[in-house]
């Protein structure tokens, strides 16, 4: 009887375990990784990251967030870009530098001249819900320039790219702004 009530006990433990790590993951944050160099300086092949979920649940996405979302043809694919452009905003890419309402954006996340400015050769006007998202290497990523990526949907976001956890020798906080 006591081996039985000590196993019920167990599994007691190990259900509440699971529902929590489940709830955990859907609900608040998630485990993630760096696949490419589309945001190289910033993050690297194969980091690993914690993508928090419930930042947007009570404040608006910013521009220069990281963001995480699935590629349209692939769920099972996570995007990681920052935003540049805002709901309301034009965005157009002129001889390799970015224009938010004709006006240059001053950042210096991508540290090289926009070779390709993509579908941004003409101004992109941005919906009531809408964000176009850049790699922080300009010129080897597949963002919103990108027809097959294009502008995104506050919905679309999987949550904010929150602390790199792997390689060790790079833990901490992700620098946003």
């Amino acid at each position: 009887m006591r081996v039985i009530k000590e196993l019920l006990n167990w599994v007691i433990y190990i259900i509440i375990i699971v529902v929590l790590t489940i709830l955990i993951n859907t609900f608040v944050g998630q485990r993630t990784h760096v696949i490419g160099s589309s945001m190289e300086p910033t993050l690297s092949n194969n980091d690993n990251l914690i993508v928090d979920k419930m930042s947007y649940r009570f404040r608006d996405p910013s521009r220069f967030d990281i963001i995480v979302f699935p590629f349209y043809q692939e769920e099972s694919i996570y995007y990681i870009k920052r935003i540049i452009g805002l709901p309301g905003e034009t965005v157009q890419i002129i001889d390799g530098h970015i224009y938010i309402n004709g006006v240059l954006l001053q950042e210096d996340f991508g540290a090289e001249e926009i070779r390709n400015p993509g579908m941004a050769i003409q101004p992109v006007h941005l919906g009531v819900d809408e964000y176009f998202l850049l790699g922080d290497n300009r010129n080897h990523s597949a963002d919103s320039r990108d027809p097959t990526v294009g502008v995104r949907h506050r919905n679309d976001f999987t949550g904010r790219a929150w602390i790199r956890i792997w390689p060790f020798s790079d833990f901490g906080l992700l620098q946003h702004d």
